[in-house]
């Protein structure tokens, strides 16, 4: 790195709002000793759960609420609760982990609850929102970044897996997670970590500190500071070499074709023979057939490359059937996991005022640093703007080039430039959260106000791409080409009749050559949110079964996002790189009531009911109701119904667009008779915003029970559904040709055909409220707990598993589509597939100053189908046509992680894990596009076995 993250954060944090955290505890700081030993405040006796806001006594409501507390997370051996978070069972396609280095939102983690996407789960920090991630999910999803949250001030997360919005607002619809940070912490707390890979790589380096003081109860205040520092070397797929097919888009050797495609990544071929080879493929003027600068008979060759044989740039196998150069280049690029760290800053001052009243602030400051990379840019790949597509599969070397095999006439060429280097991002984010607010009791009123602000800012540098203007003119300088670069002021300063010399005359270039074709590009993002809340809860008389509860409440807040373009793409002068941007803002008023009603002796009904208004997109009236029946002391039914809402995001009904690229078929030129046209062929797909879009509405139910027949023995059972319709997606691509809604490029009409119009260049979309998704599904909890004999300590059993009965969506035209067990939906998940089996088992021995986890994460088997019953069949086929993997299945997959922690002393601990302990290996996929040949689920069968070390010292 260029910049280190301490000396970048330090001047990041605390130049702006940091010093708001120093102002925070200011006065206290000089003359108030701490405590010696680290301690937790007693618990109140009265909680508030989330998924409600009248405190109770009883943890357990009508609602489905899972729990995971400090010792939970010390237990996994995650180091983050990102990590954490995206192994629990209710986690599904749509999450996004921070191994997507290369996508849309680089840098952040996410969580998608029943597998409805990131942007149908709410987090809330403290029982707040905060500011989505700048960058949206696919262009369009915007959702709440967890890396922001410093895992040692963590106190629980509350995952309420139902519909929500009755309570929260916008967003609920698959359920929310609160993260709950410490609020009441005297003492100091010291730790360090380290992990490595077995292979010695990917290493972690984390410290944190955590320094509480004051005492509620008598001393009248307490502030806490916690500060964290963390950072995650890059894991390269060509470090895995070891590890059969990981990272190979090459499988040969396992039985796949050559010419088979694999996810994002293209086959082996496809990368070299008519694509984009490492030492140029041209095309015969005459023949337009493609042939390799490498091969010494060339047909119709006028010059000859010795020095351009396949041998002289790589040892890969090579057998391409067209002649061409193989080069397995994501192997060679890509990573498994990007070098990131991060700091962050967690500060909470209480302060006791006369009576029951509390003032209290809140700041979060968090910077991190993402450094990924991918292949070289090729350079016969499209692009897309606002106005249309730029095709570049006119580059060409020119009749003069020297490093042309046609000298004396121009060539088109298809080239993998390695000596550009790879495409590499440095994505900075930089996040606040600054929260002032008071609570109290005014008669029998239990009080909670606030005021909120919290920002995302991410700065997105990029490097390793091409300047299109300064490509056409440096391979072939035409009067026009030279002309059209003028605008580029790296060119400009090159001598005239400079070329861009290729493959192994690539040493010949200057520096001035490579600053011209490929300078640094950024842009970046902000989301912002300022919000005011009150609500209020009180006891309102009692019925049979005891005090009937209400809670009112409203609030106020401002939202906007904002996505600047990278400088070129708006006029598709960046090859590779499609345009997206977006800016939008609204203000909201939330308006809410809720009762808990215990009608009889162990039954209680509980109702809500919230009121939104949208200045974009207008009104949203959200109920939800729930029962709660105990017909025996260790046995409870429960059951809710609600409803819920998305409200579109910026990205979905603002200003801007969003360039991507896809396959299709022209069916208007097809009917006239221009039989390429009857076939997929690649055109850009440019998606605007609509402002006329309509929230998503969802109704969802749950029906469970829990069970607790011994202290140390409880089940739950839940059967739950949820419907969303009126979805915001981008908009069919055969419905938006069929409605016309096209650019064509009139140049490549066939003279011969009357009425041709010439070939479809862009689809030009818009974000349109189309399909509507059912999930159904049961989870399973049980725990249970023995004393061993003899003094031999405690053993307990945890068991979380998930089955996924259904996750059907039904379009606009009425096709309906399972795909639960199934590697679908390819447009939600990356193509990682929609598990129906998920589980997470525990086993923890205990024994005074001991205590050692046993943690098993599993993922069920999926059918290698975009969809239930594909009537096109197996997604994949081996090169003797069948079907592939074996019956059609993505293996299930089972990681073991172990987990140590031993107190040799009061004030210190030792703890480390073993994540991955019988160094299991992903199932090959050759399907997904989030990895190469492995699933991202699996992202520990791709690292391997991974060890981590770490002490806390408690002052």
């Amino acid at each position: 790195m260029t910049e280190t993250l301490l000396s970048r954060s330090v001047r990041r944090l605390f130049a702006g709002g940091g010093a708001a955290g120093l102002a925070l505890a200011g006065p206290v700081l000089l003359a108030l000793p701490h405590p010696a030993v680290a301690q937790e405040a007693a618990p109140v006796a009265r909680v508030e759960i989330t998924g409600s806001n009248i405190r109770r006594a009883q943890a357990e409501t009508a609602s489905s609420v899972l729990t995971v507390n400090r010792n939970d997370i010390e237990r996994s051996g995650k180091t983050t609760v990102a990590e954490l978070l995206q192994t629990l069972a209710v986690d599904n396609q749509g999450s996004v982990p921070m191994s997507f280095g290369s996508g849309f939102a680089a840098g952040a983690s996410g969580i998608s609850l029943r597998g409805l996407g990131t942007a149908s789960t709410l987090v809330l920090l403290n029982g707040r929102r905060m500011a989505p991630y700048g960058l949206a999910d696919d262009g369009q999803k915007v959702f709440a970044d967890l890396n922001v949250i410093p895992t040692d001030a963590v106190e629980r997360i509350e995952i309420l897996k139902d519909g929500a919005s009755a309570i929260y607002g916008s967003d609920a619809i698959a359920g929310v997670v609160n993260i709950i940070l410490r609020r009441n912490f005297q003492g100091t707390s010291a730790r360090a970590l380290y992990g490595s890979g077995e292979a010695g790589d990917g290493q972690q380096h984390n410290l944190a500190l955590a320094w509480g003081f004051g005492n509620l109860d008598t001393d009248r205040y307490n502030v806490l500071f916690n500060v964290e520092y963390k950072n995650t070397q890059e894991i390269w797929y060509r470090d895995r070499g070891n590890r059969d097919y990981i990272g190979k888009i090459d499988l040969r050797p396992y039985g796949y074709s050559a010419q088979e495609g694999f996810g994002g990544t293209g086959a082996i071929t496809g990368n070299n023979q008519s694509g984009n080879a490492i030492n140029g493929n041209v095309r015969n003027p005459d023949t337009l057939e493609y042939y390799n600068r490498g091969n010494l008979a060339g047909p119709g060759f006028t010059r000859t490359f010795p020095g351009a044989a396949c041998g002289n740039f790589t040892s890969h196998p090579q057998g391409d059937p067209g002649g061409g150069c193989l080069v397995d280049s994501a192997f060679l690029y890509n990573q498994i996991q990007p070098d990131s760290e991060y700091l962050s800053l967690y500060s909470r001052g209480t302060l006791k005022l006369q009576g029951n009243t509390e003032a209290y602030a809140e700041l979060n400051l968090y910077n991190s640093l993402a450094q990924s990379s991918s292949t070289p840019n090729p350079i016969a790949a499209s692009v897309g703007y606002p106005g249309g597509p730029v095709s570049n599969a006119g580059i060409q070397l020119g009749a003069e080039h020297p490093d042309n095999p046609y000298f004396g006439r121009a060539a088109r060429l298809r080239y993998l430039p390695f000596d550009v280097g790879p495409r590499q991002s440095d994505i900075s984010s930089t996040f606040i959260r600054a929260l002032f607010g008071a609570r109290g009791t005014s008669g029998a009123w239990d009080w909670d106000t606030s005021l909120l602000y919290s920002r995302s800012k991410v700065d997105n540098e990029r490097r390793g791409y091409l300047l299109r203007d300064a490509t056409f003119a440096l391979l072939d300088p035409t009067p026009e080409n030279v002309a059209a670069a003028q605008a580029n002021p790296g060119y400009r300063a090159l001598p005239a009749g400079t070329y861009w010399r290729i493959a192994e005359s690539a040493g010949l270039n200057s520096p001035a050559v490579y600053a011209a074709l490929s300078p640094t590009i950024a842009n970046d993002a902000e989301t912002e949110i300022a919000q005011v809340d009150f609500k209020a809860t009180r006891e309102i008389g009692k019925l049979a079964g005891g005090a009937v509860g209400v809670a009112l409440g409203a609030e106020f807040r401002h939202e906007s996002a904002r996505l600047d373009p990278t400088a070129g793409t708006e006029r598709g002068n960046i090859i590779g790189l499609g345009y997206s941007a977006y800016d939008g803002q609204r203000n909201v008023l939330g308006i809410y009531g809720e009762v808990l009603a215990p009608v009889l002796p162990g039954l209680e009904l509980t109702g809500a009911m919230r009121y939104d208004h949208f200045t974009d997109v207008g009104d949203a009236w959200t109920p939800k109701v729930g029962v709660k029946w105990n017909p025996r002391r260790e046995l409870a039914l429960r059951a809710t119904w609600a409803k819920g809402f998305r409200a579109p995001s910026p990205a979905e009904n603002g200003v801007g667009g969003l360039a991507a690229f896809a396959n299709a078929t022209d069916p208007a030129r097809c009917a006239l008779g221009v039989q390429t046209a009857c076939s997929p062929a690649s055109v850009s797909v440019i998606t605007s915003p609509n402002q006329d879009l309509s929230p998503e509405r969802s109704k969802s139910w749950n029906i469970g029970a829990i069970w607790d027949p011994l202290p140390r023995t409880s089940f739950s059972l839940d059967f739950w559904n949820i419907k969303r319709k009126n979805e915001i997606n981008q908009q069919q691509i055969d419905a938006a040709i069929a409605a016309g809604d096209v650019a064509r490029d009139p140049s490549t009409a066939v003279p011969t055909i009357p009425g041709d119009p010439g070939a479809i260049t862009a689809v030009l979309a818009r974000y349109v409220n189309s399909a509507e998704t059912e999930v159904r599904g049961i989870d399973l909890d049980a725990r249970q707990g023995f004393g061993l004999p003899n003094n031999w300590g405690t053993l307990t059993f945890d068991a979380k598993y998930t089955y996924l009965d259904k996750w059907e969506r039904t379009e606009r035209d009425g096709t309906t589509r399972d795909y639960a067990g199934t590697h679908g939906n390819c447009d939600v998940s990356n193509c990682m597939g929609t598990p129906d089996h998920k589980a997470n088992l525990r086993a923890t021995w205990e024994r005074a100053n001991w205590r050692v986890s046993a943690n098993l994460n599993y993922r069920g088997p999926i059918d290698n189908t975009f969809f239930k019953d594909d009537p096109e069949g197996c997604a994949s086929r081996f090169a003797n046509g069948d079907d592939a993997p074996s019956d059609c299945e993505l293996a299930s997959f089972t990681t073991v992680d172990l987990v140590l922690r031993w107190k040799p002393q009061p004030r210190w601990e030792i703890y480390g894990s073993i994540q991955n302990v019988f160094d299991k290996q992903a199932p090959l996929d050759p399907l997904t596009y989030g990895a190469v040949s492995y699933n991202p689920l699996d992202y520990y069968g791709a690292i391997g076995r991974f060890f981590t070390l770490g002490a806390r010292y408690a002052f």
